[in-house]
């Protein structure tokens, strides 16, 4: 008896390891074109600093106050932290004993020199989608870096999810190397604009909702950034940051200057305005405009009716946008000058009341850029109003103006108010 269980044992797992083989994520490789490609001549370092921009590498590569690209920059996620890397050419703890063999194989297959798995963290599931020649450009500018002496510091990630297995099964389910793939059907524009925001600009990797195991689905419909306590809303849906009835002239404003009439950026996205998006030019900001309008429009939001807070709340709201709020937004949320209008705000009226309840705690402000060099600002009122006035305050904004929004909660506040900004 035990023989034949030990027999269906190994039998089964036969069945399982030939299964994993034959759906396995394939390693793809694609040669260079020519040595030319990864050259340090100055076209081509000049290009792939401009690519590492676009794809807003020294971002997480880089520490707070840190030495660009040397790393050390950590990662908070629900399954514990990671770190990122050193990826400057220091040969023993950055990429300078790499090949640009090596470097295609971590963007595009998400595999390390020593052929160690990646975590996706690292967004080669957008990566992956990344060419040859733009690959062999930008290891050839981060060859061109001043080599820092940096120890890379260890993840610190919770059993299961650091071990190596685990990783590859994850991949199993999620993740399948490709370069992108023009669509015959659409112009060059188009085309380019999907390049950027599928690709380098790894949009999704905060405009999508993650499912349990950290994946995304890729929809671009919007979801909450992990750990830090930010929304990043739908890119498809009118009724959050849906761009569909935006002018291509004001969506390469916003994503080039941080603001546009009537919208501006903050909190995760202001950084990434201010350390990439603004360096692009304005023909690549076009095409990723040409290509976000394009999206499909998300169906119309099936929620409920929003329950309108206590008359109570609302008389106390009022009371604290009066002295508060009002000088800058106006009696009726109107807006004045650069203060912008909360009368219709889509910030304010989506599902998810995080954002709102941030930039009250913490302030709102959009990055200066260069065309945009002295932005303003609201500061932030956490300091003066306790949970339960800002849940107050937060309930009228959302309930006023044309707004309907279900109410906040202290507890929705406090949890927030902890969560730090970085």
């Amino acid at each position: 008896m035990k023989r034949r269980i030990r027999i269906g044992l190994l039998a089964l797992l036969a069945v399982a390891a030939a299964a994993i083989a034959l759906a396995w994520p394939r390693e793809e490789f694609i040669a260079s074109h020519s040595p030319a490609d990864h050259a340090a001549s100055e076209a081509n370092l000049a290009r792939g600093a401009y690519l590492a921009r676009a794809g807003d590498c020294m971002a997480c590569h880089t520490a707070r106050g840190g030495v660009p690209y040397a790393g050390g920059r950590a990662l908070d996620t629900p399954f514990g932290r990671l770190v990122a890397p050193n990826i400057t050419p220091e040969p023993s703890t950055g990429i300078g004993n790499w090949t640009p063999d090596d470097f295609w194989r971590a963007l595009h297959n998400g595999k390390s020199q020593d052929g160690r798995l990646l975590y996706p963290a690292f967004p080669y599931t957008n990566y992956t989608k990344v060419t040859r020649p733009d690959a062999d450009a930008l290891f050839a500018y981060l060859r061109s870096l001043p080599p820092v002496r940096q120890q890379n510091a260890p993840h610190a990630l919770r059993f299961p999810y650091n071990q190596q297995l685990t990783l590859a099964g994850w991949r199993l389910l999620y993740f399948k190397p490709g370069v992108q793939q023009p669509d015959a059907a659409k112009d060059a524009r188009w085309n380019r604009g999907a390049y950027l925001v599928e690709g380098l600009g790894h949009c999704a990797a905060c405009h999508s909702t993650r499912n349990r195991f950290g994946a995304t689905d890729s929809t671009l419909g919007g979801g909450l950034i992990p750990t830090i306590g930010w929304y990043a809303p739908s890119l498809t849906s009118d009724g959050e940051a849906g761009l569909g009835t935006w002018s291509e002239a004001h969506i390469v404003q916003l994503l080039g200057t941080g603001v546009a009439p009537g919208a501006s950026v903050t909190g995760p996205m202001a950084e990434v305005v201010a350390q990439s998006l603004q360096y692009l030019t304005p023909d690549d900001l076009g095409a990723m405009a040409v290509y976000l309008k394009s999206l499909p429009a998300a169906s119309a939001d099936a929620r409920p009716a929003a329950p309108k807070p206590p008359e109570q709340t609302m008389l106390a709201g009022e009371k604290l946008y009066g002295q508060h709020c009002a000088a800058c937004h106006g009696e009726r949320g109107e807006g004045k000058g650069p203060y912008p209008a909360l009368a219709g705000n889509r910030a304010l009226s989506m599902a998810e009341p995080v954002n709102a309840i941030r930039v009250v705690l913490n302030g709102g402000f959009a990055p200066g850029t260069q065309g945009n060099p002295r932005p303003y600002g609201m500061p932030p009122f956490g300091y003066a109003l306790g949970d339960t006035e800002v849940a107050t305050l937060v309930s009228y904004l959302r309930a006023s103006w044309g707004n309907a929004a279900a109410p906040v909660s202290s507890a929705e506040v406090n949890r927030y108010r902890s969560v730090p900004l970085d």
